[in-house]
């Protein structure tokens, strides 16, 4: 009998859930580190934040081009795997150098691993098999179930027994599922090998041949990646000088297209603008609200005071609640002829965020003279937020690999990735604006009933800046849905 999906599936399940139970894990503790460890300034480790961020979603151009080219998906897979694992382990050494050098092997790994993962996953299946689609639902079921254990393990065994064991937990995961790719690798046969081992062998000066030239570039690559960590404004001019290149090269593409071509393309940078604004706003998760929630929130739940990294599973455990039900909400709607475009979808998961914010600023005022409010704010805001998400997110890729011709798909979704790394880096520069005063930073002593004043008025200002812009793409989906040359169905 035919088994439902390729068995290789399940090994990229298991491999990228324990992969995202390590990143998850790790990013749950980051602020938290920086703040309590390090004692850095708020703004300081907002800035670490955002670039590390940035860089994250940044590498995956490049490794994905790495793969397509040379190296293949398996062998970037491994490759990504090693470091990331090195990473977490060079964070659990308890000094700075290895700190940054830990960041540094991280964002190299990923960008060898993330993009080439979910490249393997459609290589499993023919270009028109009906399984594609609930494929990739269960690959990304697997991302969320990592994302969701991650902090409630490695966010507690960091806080509760030492922050470089949280971060030794987040490198063993990451082992796991090395492990479980490297043993179940004989299941993708040919798929995902170097498209040509030729070209792999071809000879260069110095390092031999193109392989041995890759892996050396790799390695000098750690700690360019780690300074930049430091100096967060470089990082911030490196970005847009990227940027700018992409967006000329998309709008050379888009104007050297036939006409139905480019009107696709300049919707997608269109709205890659909003996803930015968007995903500038979520990304204080694990920032600004991850602080908030330390500082501000009343955690005491049956006379346990829950440690603040664990509400980083929140934002996971509602997609795995909510999905469901928008998985089946979109479609119903579709069949009475009412299904929102689009354009008409991201401007609701914009008003869905600005809810969320607004809903953190209320309870941030209405906390009392001890500076601690209720935790079902925060539990509503996230619950916000997330619906905002789940109708921004997937509908965004969808939307790219619709609108995009399809000799392109794979470097316009490149740059959709690219437009979040520019969220990540102005997410940090937002979340500076929470930052507390800088006294007593010898030992972060930091009363809630101070920095309470911090948050509600820059929530409030998210709030009310999402809102608008919400609201301003509202006015504009017919316009944009003619540009999409009916693509934009409403099955």
């Amino acid at each position: 009998m035919k088994p439902d999906h390729p068995r290789g599936l399940y090994i990229l399940f298991f491999t990228e859930l324990w992969e995202r139970f390590s990143f998850y894990g790790m990013r749950a503790l980051l602020v938290l580190y920086l703040t309590k460890a390090l004692l850095l300034t708020d703004d300081k480790a907002y800035g670490i934040y955002g670039a590390y961020g940035a860089l994250v979603y940044t590498t995956p151009v490049i490794g994905g081009l790495l793969a397509d080219r040379w190296l293949g998906y398996q062998r970037a897979i491994i490759l990504g795997a090693i470091f990331m694992a090195l990473g977490h382990f060079c964070l659990a050494i308890p000094h700075q150098l290895s700190f940054y050098g830990g960041l540094g092997l991280l964002i190299a790994g990923n960008g060898l691993f993330k993009p080439n993962i979910s490249s393997l996953v459609g290589q499993l299946y023919a270009q028109n098999d009906p399984r594609r689609d609930a494929g990739f639902t269960i690959f990304y079921m697997g991302i969320n179930l990592g994302a969701l254990f991650a902090p409630l393990a490695c966010g507690f065994v960091g806080q509760a027994y030492g922050w470089h064991f949280g971060f030794g937990l987040a490198g063993i995961g990451m082992l796991i599922g090395l492990s479980v790719f490297w043993l179940g690798r004989h299941r993708f046969a040919e798929l995902g090998l170097p498209p040509s081992p030729q070209a792999l062998q071809k000879s260069l000066p110095v390092v031999l041949n193109v392989r041995n030239g890759i892996y050396a570039g790799l390695v000098l690559s750690v700690p360019i990646l780690g300074a930049l960590i430091l100096h967060t404004r470089l990082t911030g001019w490196i970005l847009i000088a990227v940027g700018a290149a992409a967006l000329a090269w998309v709008l050379y593409l888009a104007f050297s297209s036939e006409p139905t071509e480019r009107s696709r393309l300049l919707v997608i940078l269109i709205l890659a603008g909003f996803s930015v604004t968007f995903w500038s706003f979520f990304e204080q998760g694990g920032s600004s609200i991850n602080l908030f929630t330390d500082r501000n929130i009343d955690r005491h739940l049956f006379g346990w005071n829950i440690p603040a990294s664990l509400f980083q599973a929140v934002n996971p455990m509602f997609i795995m609640l909510m999905a469901p039900a928008f998985s089946v909400l979109w479609p119903n709607i579709a069949r009475r002829g009412i299904d929102p475009s689009t354009p008409a979808k991201f401007a609701l998961g914009i008003m869905l965020l600005a809810a969320g914010f607004a809903v953190l600023s209320l309870g941030a005022s209405l906390a009392g003279d001890a500076g601690k409010t209720s935790l079902l704010w925060l539990l509503l805001g996230y619950a916000l937020i997330t619906s905002g998400e789940l109708c921004l997110s997937p509908v965004g890729l969808s939307m790219v690999t619709r609108l995009a011709p399809a000799r392109l798909v794979g470097a316009i979704m490149g740059i959709w990735f690219l437009s979040t790394a520019f969220a990540q880096y102005i997410a940090g520069l937002i979340a500076a604006l929470t930052s507390a005063p800088t006294t007593d930073i010898a030992t972060r002593v930091l009363p809630a009933s101070e920095t309470i004043g911090l948050y509600a008025p820059v929530f409030m200002q998210i709030a009310v800046v999402a809102a608008v812009v919400g609201c301003g793409l509202l006015v504009i989906p017919p316009w944009l849905h003619r540009l999409m040359h009916q693509t934009d169905d409403r099955r």
